[in-house]
This record gives structure tokens, sequence and C-alpha cells, in this order.
């Protein structure tokens, strides 16, 4: 699902158990330190979303092909998770 907000055009790449609000992805989207990444992973715990996000260079640390890493690493099991890419 493709979406835009006053920060650009995403993708909607994987949405795990209905995580995503496109709203509250707005509200935590931080351009000053979110306009760099490629990819954000959010993940809803206990009512509060966490964004995180990655690289698609794959000499960055944070690369987005550690996004499953990441979910295994330090979300919680079967938590509502969702991928949106920066279009």
């Amino acid at each position: 699902m493709k979406f835009e907000n006053k920060y650009g055009k995403f993708l909607l790449i994987k949405d795990y158990r209905e995580g995503f609000d496109e709203d509250a992805f707005t509200e935590k989207y931080i351009p000053e330190l979110f306009e760099k990444f490629q990819f954000f992973v959010g993940d809803v715990s206990a009512g509060i979303l966490r964004l995180k996000g990655f690289y698609q260079d794959t000499n960055k640390k944070n690369n987005h092909k550690k996004i499953p890493d990441y979910l295994n690493e330090y979300c919680n099991m079967n938590t509502a998770y969702y991928i949106v890419q920066k279009l």
C-alpha cells in the first residue's frame, strides 16, 4: 500500500498483525532524525509505537538486510509490527 504524508511518499511493505497506523507513523516520524533512512520498522508493544530506521546502503551499520535480526532481538515475540520504505 502506498501512502503520502507531509514528509514524503512511502510504501507499506509488511503489516504484521495489523500494527500499521498511518497517523501514529506520521506523529512519530521526526524529519531531523529519520530523513536519512530509506526503511522503517514500527513495532507496537504495550500500546507504544517504536520507530527504527534502516539504510538501503549495505555498507552502513543499520542496513535494511538486518531488519529480521532487529525483529528477533529487540521486539517482543508476536508483537505487531510493520515495515515501510520511503519512495
